[in-house]
């Protein structure tokens, strides 16, 4: 088919942390769309943290929670919350090693004090968006409650963050049949490592085939933007690639095309360049 499915990750892809996108990359989208192509945010936000001057851009569905939720236009196709007695499994399994947690679920954000206590403290590999963003979030003064005001009512996903990635590795030997991993790049003096665990039935890729389906398409027919390695299975899944310039070095190796970074435009730039906008 001619018509193309457009994915993308938000934070270091559509917009570098926090920030709002661009004049260009409104554009570009827009553009795609008054084209006959559809667009689709592809995120590991969860959904109340998906701000309106992103969603005013207008697409024509979310894939929420790395995979976790997929909705296309007001029909939910996939909504999958881990069960409380797993999240509390969880967070014994990484609070037993000195690890902090982050949960995130329908409603929004819980975390550990010291969570905040040590991204306050450190300063994040420049590849590392999904750190940057947490600090920008703080920085902004986004609500994120306290682990005592969580409900325990079930969660889409866990973000952690350790001092020391032995911990990770402990963590991960107790859960990884079950969860993948997902830790983020770090260089030699890091000083935090971060990540999120996400369950073995779902990721972004998994997604974007509900979605192709739905719409009677494949995901050859799909292109998919992301600079993390949450976004790996995503651009596999994908028939055209693209990892943005300030994506880490393992997402460039998979992609099939590498743009420019998310500050100079590289979505608006490469959109153009496959002809499906302008």
């Amino acid at each position: 088919m001619d018509r193309k499915l457009i994915f993308l990750d938000i934070d270091g892809t559509l917009v570098a942390a926090l920030s709002a996108p661009s004049p260009k990359v409104r554009q570009a989208i827009r553009q795609v769309r008054s084209k006959g192509h559809l667009a689709f945010l592809c995120t590991g936000r969860n959904l109340p943290i998906i701000g309106w001057d992103i969603l005013d851009i207008g697409f024509d569905g979310i894939i929420a929670s790395a995979g976790a939720y997929v909705s296309v236009g007001d029909q939910v196709l996939f909504d999958s919350l881990l069960p409380e007695e797993v999240v509390q499994e969880c967070l014994s399994v990484f609070h037993s090693e000195g690890v902090f947690c982050r949960i995130e679920t329908p409603d929004g954000i819980y975390t550990d004090p010291q969570m905040e206590e040590l991204l306050r403290s450190v300063s994040p590999d420049p590849q590392n968006s999904e750190l940057i963003r947490m600090q920008k979030e703080i920085e902004s003064g986004l609500r994120i409650r306290k682990y005592e005001e969580y409900p325990k009512q079930g969660a889409y996903k866990l973000c952690f963050t350790s001092r020391d990635l032995d911990s990770v590795r402990k963590a991960r030997e107790v859960l990884g049949d079950r969860f993948d991993f997902v830790v983020h790049p770090y260089g030699a003096s890091t000083a935090c490592f971060n990540g999120e665990i996400i369950p073995k039935s779902v990721d972004k890729g998994r997604g974007i085939e509900l979605v192709c389906r739905r719409f009677g398409a494949t995901p050859a027919d799909a292109v998919a933007f992301g600079d993390s390695m949450n976004d790996a299975a995503m651009l596999e899944r994908a028939g055209v690639s693209v990892a943005m310039g300030n994506a880490c070095d393992e997402l460039k190796a998979l992609a099939d095309v590498v743009c420019e970074d998310v500050a100079h435009d590289g979505v608006y730039l490469e959109l153009h360049r496959m002809g499906l906008c302008g």
